[in-house]
């Protein structure tokens, strides 16, 4: 029995670099052109790439053929969190965000 009789995903590895398969059934199912299907998949999996610290927004972004605002805004549209901050480093930015913003702005 096949992959595609299965219905399972496949992988081969080419000079070129690992080339997915995916059954028809889930493009059709997906109701989405190759493209957009492709693109889906892609940011998905930069995407959590992203999330793992694997890769970067701006290598994730010039393997998507976009800047990283554009990056930031395909993950932002597909569920990831964009920024993520450690413990306490969200009040900290916040905190100099104020200090900043007090420095600046005539009393």
């Amino acid at each position: 029995m096949t992959w595609a009789e299965t219905g399972t995903v496949s992988a081969q590895r080419t000079p070129a670099g690992v080339t997915f398969t995916f059954p028809e059934a889930l493009l059709v199912a997906s109701k989405e052109d190759v493209e957009q299907f492709r693109l889906r998949v892609l940011v998905a999996t930069l995407g959590k790439l992203y999330e793992q610290g694997k890769v970067s927004s701006g290598f994730a972004a010039q393997l998507l053929g976009c800047d990283r605002r554009e990056f930031c805004r395909l993950l932002s549209d597909g569920g990831f969190a964009v920024i993520d901050y450690a413990e306490g480093e969200e009040e900290y930015e916040a905190a100099t965000s104020r200090a900043l913003a007090a420095r600046v702005t005539p009393s």
